[in-house]
């Protein structure tokens, strides 16, 4: 079954696998060479996993080159995937000694210098999605909106959106921007389902922009024995498998999260082919709605209310 895809920011924005590769781990394990990197994106692509989120921070400022070297290995993927990067989050570095204390920034006109760094690196004309990282108390929400509307109407971006914003903050900068905000990147899991209670998951019915969901699984504390709500929900999945043969904790998350109406896009976390493989074969699968509230019941450890 292909991997179900949503367009995000409008006729004109990408149209997004709902599975996205998160880069955010890339090089917390053995570094890949770029033809090992160009394969794996590869396989993404050829599983229909098209979409590549990383960010200008992740790996210490790193991972855009990898990829960047990997696409320039077959400029041909750069035609079949869309390309989700994020900016705003500035630490101490090897590139920057200067800097004593991480802080923020989401002024106009640092996130286009960081959004023309995002293209050299990646080798790219256009960035398919462009988010702010993290919501900046120090920059007015107009001045924020007016860097995205200058990298909008220069081209150099097809979509925007934000990440890790609260309801008020998502509104106040979609007021300044127009309605052109495409997503808002946040939190959300089985082990953590803020946006179900805080308004963050209504805002994008109401909206139209729909959620991209990371750490789907709770950090890993899915799979970890250790882990109380963790435990109850792998039980559950075990029931579940006579009308889901074969069905994992995995795709039994993933399936959890793509059934709200907020139309989450799923970002998986891992570098291993086999995981992400199984993540795209899980596409299939759709929970009954007992089964979804038999899920919500085991991570929560309590009955409904």
């Amino acid at each position: 079954m292909p991997i179900p895809r949503i367009r995000l920011g409008g006729p004109a924005g990408p149209d997004c696998s709902t599975l996205v590769y998160g880069t955010w781990r890339l090089l917390n394990d053995a570094i890949p060479t770029p033809e090992a990197l160009c394969a794996r994106l590869q396989h993404c692509a050829d599983l229909g996993i098209t979409t590549i989120d990383t960010a200008e921070i992740y790996g210490k400022y790193l991972v855009e080159e990898a990829l960047g070297a990997a696409l320039a290995r077959d400029p041909s993927l750069k035609r079949r995937l869309q390309l989700v990067t994020k900016a705003g989050i500035y630490v101490p570095n090897a590139f920057h000694p200067e800097r004593k204390v991480a802080f923020y920034d989401a002024r106009g006109a640092r996130l286009i210098k960081s959004a023309e760094k995002s293209l050299r690196f990646l080798g790219v004309e256009t960035l398919d999605l462009f988010l702010v990282h993290r919501p900046d108390w120090l920059t007015a929400a107009e001045e924020t909106a007016e860097g995205l509307a200058r990298l909008l109407q220069d081209g150099k971006i097809r979509a925007a959106g934000v990440s890790n914003y609260s309801v008020h903050q998502f509104e106040t900068l979609q007021h300044f921007l127009g309605g052109r905000l495409a997503t808002n990147q946040v939190e959300f899991s089985l082990l953590h389902m803020d946006p179900i209670t805080d308004g963050t998951a209504d805002q994008a019915q109401r909206t139209g922009a729909p959620l991209m969901a990371w750490s789907p699984l709770g950090g890993g504390r899915l799979l970890r024995d250790d882990d109380g709500a963790g435990r109850r929900v792998r039980e559950t999945v075990d029931g579940m498998r006579d009308a889901h043969p074969g069905l994992t904790v995995e795709q039994a998350a993933y399936a959890w999260l793509r059934m709200h109406p907020s139309r989450p896009l799923v970002i998986l976390g891992t570098n291993r082919l086999e995981r992400i493989a199984h993540a795209a074969e899980g596409a299939e699968v759709t929970l009954s709605r007992e089964e979804w509230y038999a899920l919500w019941t085991a991570a929560q450890g309590r009955r409904l209310p």
